[in-house]
């Protein structure tokens, strides 16, 4: 299951990525070492030792002298570290001084709250810390079925990655009778197979998806009819059906099918974010209107309602201040109010942040 991240874990997190985020070597002497759930960090450690002799071709000596450093600084760190973590291991080190000819090797290891499932190793001028990012983004994930009469594929929409869960095959006969079988009796025989097969389907993605915390919406793939019958004679429990937001004519069931289903529900998924933003500036627009002191906004009246325990919800335009935004997201967390990020670029979200300055608060109780 998706594990979500507590406001505190995501602040450490998003501070990481911003420090090493802004990092830029004067060479290519930064050196990212991600190690994916799973593997086996002794290889690992040998890999890097071999790169450590590959190093030594560098031509510039400086360069040369600070990769290698770099190194043997990670090197030296990993021999005290018996196994992988269990969601793997993200390391950073390299030459960090501004000044040519001045060496400053600085080492960061991070174990990540989710499991890193990408291997890297790179010298470059900047770190790789876009695995990183994802963790912080995905906050809610999609569910994915793309079904014909012969196999089904479920899987999962995580920021940008797809992941498969679960192959289903049917044994369903295809057009072709055995000698002897009435067109009839053949008929039976496979509408009774599908709709076992659709039930098997509908029970595999109450299994996985039911109980999932961070399940946004579903999307359905598949040929004509087959994904409607499924929808029909599947069973799919009513919870799992309220959240079907797309279903689309795809002529592939597989990895490659659950691909081209997101691609097909772009828009959808675009919709979905809006209408969640709109509904959020909806309430606060609402609450303003018929409450005036149940809500909050600009900036020194959120703090205050913050301060004091009472904001509830805070909502914070994606054009305020980067640096405040993720002040007032540890304020937020501290006393246990959720955070809603909207975009300006629609009329909802443009009003807010000509009324609000970027930002504003639904509150618990009134401030006086």
């Amino acid at each position: 299951m998706s594990h979500v991240l507590d406001p505190k874990e995501k602040q450490k997190l998003q501070d990481l990525i911003e420090l090493l985020g802004n990092i830029r070597g004067r060479h290519t002497e930064l050196v990212t070492v991600l190690i994916p759930a799973g593997a086996n960090i002794n290889l690992i450690q040998r890999q890097l030792e071999a790169e450590k002799s590959t190093a030594s071709n560098i031509k510039s000596a400086s360069v040369r002298k600070n990769v290698t450093s770099a190194l043997d600084m990670i090197i030296r760190e990993m021999k005290g570290i018996r196994a992988t973590p269990e969601n793997g291991l993200a390391i950073y080190c390299g030459n960090i001084s501004d000044k040519e000819g001045v060496s400053d090797i600085q080492i960061w290891i991070y174990e990540p709250p989710k499991p890193l499932n990408v291997k890297i190793y790179r010298c470059d001028q900047e770190f790789i810390v876009e695995p990183l990012k994802e963790m912080v983004e995905v906050e809610e994930v999609y569910g994915l079925m793309v079904i014909d009469r012969q196999q089904a594929t479920i899987g999962l929409l995580e920021g940008s990655q797809i992941k498969v869960l679960q192959k289903l095959t049917s044994g369903v006969p295809g057009k072709v009778r055995a000698g002897g079988q009435s067109s009839q009796r053949f008929h039976r025989l496979t509408e009774g197979l599908a709709k076992e097969f659709f039930r098997r389907v509908a029970e595999e993605m109450k299994r996985i998806f039911f109980d999932m915390p961070k399940l946004k919406a579903i999307m359905i793939g598949g040929p004509i009819p087959t994904k409607e019958e499924f929808l029909d004679e599947g069973q799919l429990v009513t919870k799992l059906k309220e959240k079907i937001i797309a279903i689309k004519d795809l002529g592939y069931t597989d990895e490659h099918g659950l691909e081209l289903l997101v691609e097909a529900s772009q828009e959808d998924i675009a919709e979905q974010e809006l209408i969640k933003e709109k509904k959020i500036l909806e309430r606060f627009f609402e609450t303003l209107g018929r409450d005036r002191k149940k809500a909050a906004y600009r900036e020194a009246e959120v703090r205050l309602a913050i301060e004091r325990g009472a904001a509830d919800i805070v909502i914070m335009s994606k054009k305020w201040d980067r640096n405040k935004q993720k002040e007032f997201e540890e304020l937020a967390a501290n006393i246990g109010a959720s955070v809603v990020l909207v975009g300006a670029d629609h009329t909802d979200g443009e009003q807010f942040w000509n009324l609000t300055e970027g930002v504003g608060a639904i509150l618990r109780f009134s401030l006086d």
